[in-house]
């Protein structure tokens, strides 16, 4: 069963029933799932949720959706891979790499889109759909096909192309947009108010951006029920950042971990900065900007969860760091050749904030840090397409030491 009692609003508190909307019909701001945690701490435990499904699944009781129906594609439960030639090139004793590349449709998105998918049937919908910068797109479809629902994938026109390869396998109707992601956004806001369909980021929004806060969940779990010291974030709307810290606070609340101490840290392209800009200012307003970055799957101008990434970062006393352009692509080689992790651009971000904010002695190097590698390489090949250089030899055993130099 689902613990969840309705919804309230994030700026005024006026409390709503469970539906699909995701605006305060008073104020606009956002919605927020309220659950009954009086009930849920009577209920859980470690091993209860140790002897759950190997999936997101298995924290159900901390999920806005009944797992009896799930939409289950088999996400979550990634590795949490302890570093050991990142780390001692960095001179860090306990850095950690979460690779949620490794997912179903190969990004974290399988965690949101398994939740709002199965809440859009318990609501009756039968269309799914989104806009997105790519990878939502795959796992949208790709939840679709699962449930057996129609889906409708919006995405700007000019997206890497393994992109929208791995939405067009799962079979939906796919519609380029000519123009930015947030072009792409606000015309899905007018089709949700004019279709009924479950959008999963629009009138979805509340149950979608729950799933994120099993990435705050595993990793405590896979650390031994501890809460990390560090946690490094890719921000794109900023969601991902704030449902981490939700989730290893639920986890605290409920006596499952340690009270939580955990520094967040936000990463972006300087391409597509809001976030980091409105940082440095020490301020809140977060001011939109047109994206022109490498990072496609961060390229989000206007992000919705902007302001409440900040006061995220501000509460535990973490930070943010605008990654160079030119450093992105690096990024991803290092990543690859030092741990064996093939990341997309977002995971190129980390890696450069990572880097960053060791040598400005943000991040101590007794301290226990996870980066957070949300989407896979081989769906933006073209960013390191440069590194193609092989060494073209007959099939002779004097060309093959004559190509090594031997």
């Amino acid at each position: 069963m689902s613990y969840v009692k309705g919804l309230f609003c994030r700026e005024c508190g006026r409390e709503y029933p469970a539906e699909a909307i995701n605006a305060c019909d008073f104020c606009f701001g956002p919605l927020e799932v309220i659950y009954d945690y009086d009930s849920i701490k009577k209920i859980i435990s470690r091993d209860r949720i140790a002897s759950g499904p190997n999936s997101i699944w298995r924290y159900h009781d901390l999920l806005p959706a009944d797992i009896e129906n799930a939409v289950d594609i088999n996400a979550g439960m990634t590795p949490l891979i302890r570093s050991h030639n990142f780390a001692k090139s960095l001179g860090l004793e306990n850095l950690y790499f979460k690779n949620d590349s490794v997912n179903p449709s190969f990004s974290f998105k399988d965690r949101v889109v398994a939740v709002a998918s199965t809440k859009a049937l318990e609501f009756g919908f039968d269309t799914l759909a989104c806009a997105s910068t790519g990878n939502l797109a795959g796992s949208v479809a790709a939840h679709a096909a699962r449930a057996g629902m129609r889906s409708f994938v919006f995405i700007p026109a000019d997206l890497e192309p393994g992109k929208i390869l791995g939405s067009a396998v799962y079979g939906p109707n796919i519609m380029a947009v000519d123009g930015s992601y947030d072009d792409v956004n606000r015309l899905c806001s007018e089709i949700a108010d004019n279709y009924p369909w479950a959008f999963v980021n629009i009138n979805m929004r509340p149950y979608y951006a729950e799933g994120s806060k099993t990435l705050g969940f595993e990793v405590a779990e896979q650390l031994g029920w501890k809460a990390p010291d560090n946690c490094i974030v890719p921000v794109a709307s900023g969601a991902l950042l704030t449902k981490i810290w939700k989730g290893l606070n639920e986890l605290a609340s409920l006596g499952l971990i340690d009270p939580v101490k955990t520094k967040m840290f936000a990463a972006q392209a300087e391409g597509c900065s809001p976030v980091v800009t409105a940082f440095d200012a020490n301020s809140f307003n977060v001011r939109p900007v047109k994206p022109n970055t490498i990072a496609k799957s961060l390229a989000i101008g206007n992000p919705a969860d902007g302001y409440y990434a900040l006061r995220t970062i501000e509460e535990s006393i973490g930070g943010a760091w605008a990654v160079r352009e030119d450093e992105v692509a690096d990024g991803i080689k290092e990543l690859a050749e030092k741990e064996g992790i093939f990341t997309e651009p977002a995971g190129g971000v980390v890696i450069g904030a990572l880097k960053h904010l060791v040598e400005t002695g943000q991040i101590k190097p007794s301290e226990t840090t996870v980066a957070y590698i949300t989407g896979n390489g081989y769906k933006t090949q073209e960013v390191v397409q440069d590194i193609v250089r092989p060494n073209l030899i007959k099939p002779t055993m004097s060309s093959f030491e004559s190509s090594m130099k031997l």
